[in-house]
């Protein structure tokens, strides 16, 4: 049967299908291939992001999220582990390069589109054979760190004149300015929108308390944030979602005491195994959680033609 490559915001049954099929590549690769960030994609209708979507005989069997608000533009694919060796990730990735090149619509500053860089979630030997063959490279790699919790982890040392306290949504803008200026060299977290932080709040693992403010006690502007993320589905282990430090305040031993108060929390909350995410080439904060007891468990890689690698 031939496939049919369809290009637009997917319905509810097509959003469903999607996360099927991701569900189904990670149970035959052991890593999703697909992020966190594209699947809540799959409820908005963004003019930065193209959908592809190839079924056969009804059944979706691939799709590719393209975003143009990033810089460089950046996508995710996946095709359906008994689908694949017929060509139908090639076609994805030449409608993700092509997409590519499309202006980006948001209007943010200081961001364009192309040359596209693609994830490849745990660079599995599947993605590294296509990335081979099509004469790609890793250009980025993005690791995620664990390391074991005891029931009790040590206490934060947060310096005087400071506390942390849960954030409220009238926080909202103050976290949002916070966070862009903590990650403002950052191609995803720091291009989080008001509707981003809405969206993770509506998901089932968002707790209030999750996201804690380290503020003066006078009641100022906040300094740094810690935010911690369980997932109701694998309650013994909690990640170090974010930690966001203030660029006037780094350097001073903040970003280690948000995480080690990130660290108790989870173990409070009963989470035997801590992770994260840190991009290979921070080296600040690679040392930070090394000497924090943190081991690499996987690398994402995010993969573009040899040609445009600086």
């Amino acid at each position: 049967m031939r496939p049919d490559l369809e290009i637009g915001p997917p319905d509810d049954a097509t959003a469903t299908a999607v996360r099927t099929l991701a569900a189904a590549a990670a149970a035959a690769d052991g890593v999703p291939p697909l992020s966190e960030q594209p699947l809540l994609n799959l409820r908005t209708d963004s003019a930065d992001l193209t959908h592809a979507v190839v079924r056969v005989s009804d059944d979706v069997v691939g799709y590719a999220q393209i975003d143009r608000g990033t810089d460089p533009a950046s996508a995710e694919l996946v095709v359906h582990p008994d689908h694949r060796r017929r060509g139908l990730g090639t076609t994805l990735l030449r409608t993700a390069v092509r997409d590519a090149r499309l202006p980006a619509r948001s209007g943010a500053p200081g961001r364009r589109s192309g040359p596209l860089h693609v994830w490849a979630h745990g660079y599995v030997p599947a993605a590294q054979a296509f990335a081979a063959t099509l004469g790609w490279e890793p250009v980025r790699d993005l690791r995620i760190l664990e390391r074991a919790l005891p029931p009790a982890d040590s206490d934060p040392q947060l310096p005087d004149g400071l506390r942390l306290r849960t954030a409220r949504p009238d926080d909202d803008a103050a976290w949002l300015d916070l966070n862009s200026r903590a990650f403002a060299d950052h191609p995803e977290q720091g291009r989080t929108t008001q509707a981003d932080l809405d969206a993770r709040r509506a998901e089932a693992w968002f707790r209030e308390d999750g996201l804690r403010l380290l503020a003066p006690d006078d009641g100022g502007a906040p300094l740094g944030f810690i935010w911690t993320k369980v997932d109701p589905q694998n309650p013994s282990e909690g990640e170090i979602y974010v930690v966001g430090v203030d660029p006037g305040a780094q350097g001073c031993g903040l970003g280690r005491a948000l995480t080690i108060a990130g660290l108790a929390q989870l173990a409070e909350r009963g989470c035997t195994t801590a992770v994260l995410y840190v991009d290979g080439d921070n080296a600040a904060a690679v040392h930070t959680y090394a000497a924090l007891g943190f081991d690499t468990r996987a690398t994402d890689v995010q993969l573009a033609p040899s040609t445009t690698r600086e």
